[in-house]
């Protein structure tokens, strides 16, 4: 076997090279026990990321029209508070943002309960980190979901 067969190409990735020998990584969310479809399955990335583009422009809104009074830095500073306090209150309280549930999301625990307030807390510090958000596993799962022991499934 030549060792560009053992790594893959870089347009196919490590994970189609393993495919390729026989390795089977299952759908997205097996190893949770979600469903691979449907209600309850791993909500793809294109509605996670349009859904925090939905929560940050209402944040946006709210802070220029009521708290920001015309400034774009004061807007900008305004925002990422208000969409940490979005993010706490309804998730601790709801299960979702505005934006996950108007395009069908629910963020839910591991076993498919309700994430305790301490669970939102830690997702939510994470999630304004940045970083951790944006690096994920093969389940499509940020490091803030592994972290607070989450996962976005769809209604």
């Amino acid at each position: 076997m030549d060792k560009r067969e053992a790594l893959g190409s870089w347009i196919s990735g490590p994970r189609a090279a393993a495919e390729q020998m026989g390795a089977d990584f299952g759908y997205r969310g097996k190893r949770l026990g979600l469903p691979q479809e449907g209600p309850g399955s791993i909500a793809p990335v294109g509605r996670r990321i349009a859904a925090l583009c939905v929560d940050w422009a209402l944040c946006l809104l709210i802070a220029y029209g009521l708290l920001a009074h015309g400034s774009t830095q004061a807007a900008s500073n305004w925002t990422f508070a208000l969409f940490g306090v979005l993010s706490l209150l309804t998730l601790a309280t709801v299960g979702c943002t505005p934006g996950k549930r108007l395009l069908g999301l629910r963020v839910v625990r591991e076993d498919g309960g309700r994430l305790g307030v301490g669970a939102v807390v830690l997702r939510t510090v994470l999630l304004l980190l940045v970083v951790p958000a944006a690096i994920w596993d093969r389940d499509s799962r940020g490091l803030h979901d592994k972290a607070a022991r989450a996962v976005q499934v769809r209604i």
